[in-house]
């Protein structure tokens, strides 16, 4: 019996092609299998690489597109820099006009919290599936310039926890959907995990609790650098500070496989 022919790759519509420190920020939509609806990630490319690139992924926050990240953080001078592509997918589905999706700024559209919705009604809020399963191989079946085998994700704020959780889930992909009680799970973490958190971030007190997870951390010793800095906010002036910290942390993980 004939082994099955492999599915095809996903067809890429390109939205965007533009230069920056000798590589491309490139933007596409392609219809998602996982979540249902057309779908946009942003990815840059450094110059001509020697070998496959190492892909980081970032996940944006709250109300956020793919396209924030990209315009507003100035990560592809250090990614250009350590040789490492990009990839900022969307923030959940969109166009679907499932009931309620727009009520709240925090909850349906532009707030997928990269899991999986458990509720029939938000069926196609798969975000989890979509980041660790479908964009993946997206990726690899179109882009035979990366190496989606070695992989890194980061993030800010939903994102930061998506990530957060993502990586506690997958540890063996990426070197319950709470970080601080995955985190309590593990003890046998090796790769450590930096975050910095702005001491004048508004949401830090109520929401999300950095010190929880800092102790959730000692208990279980995973490696957490905890980077409390005086004066920041939650905004993009934040990120763009220490961004190049954060792909200068992925890129030593990235490249010593």
């Amino acid at each position: 019996m004939a082994a099955a022919a492999s599915p095809p790759a996903a067809a890429l519509e390109q939205l965007s092609k533009t230069k920056m420190f000798g590589g491309h920020n490139l933007r596409f939509r392609h219809q998602s299998a996982a979540l249902g609806c057309p779908m946009t990630f942003s990815l840059f490319l450094p110059a001509s690489p020697a070998s496959k690139l190492p892909v980081l992924y970032w996940l944006s926050g709250l109300t956020c597109t793919d396209e924030n990240f990209i315009i507003k953080s100035g990560a592809q001078r250090a990614a250009a820099a350590h040789g490492v592509a990009l990839v900022a997918p969307d923030t959940s589905p969109r166009g679907l006009n499932v009931e309620g999706e727009a009520d709240s700024w925090d909850f349906g559209v532009g707030a997928g919290f990269y899991l999986n919705a458990t509720n029939e009604k938000w069926k196609n809020w798969r975000m989890y599936d979509y980041v660790v399963k479908e964009l993946p191989k997206v990726l690899s079946d179109n882009f035979e310039q990366l190496n989606t085998s070695c992989a890194s994700i980061f993030g800010h704020s939903m994102g930061g926890h998506g990530a957060l959780t993502i990586y506690l889930k997958n540890t063996d992909k990426y070197k319950e959907y709470d970080a601080t009680l995955l985190v309590k799970k593990c003890n046998t973490l090796s790769t450590p995990i930096l975050v910095d958190q702005g001491e004048d971030d508004k949401f830090l007190a109520e929401q999300l609790l950095a010190g929880n997870f800092e102790e959730a951390c000692k208990a279980a010793g995973a490696p957490l650098t905890l980077r409390m800095q005086p004066g920041y906010d939650h905004s993009f002036f934040f990120i763009a500070t220490f961004i190049d910290d954060h792909i200068a942390h992925h890129a030593q993980f990235l490249k010593s496989g």
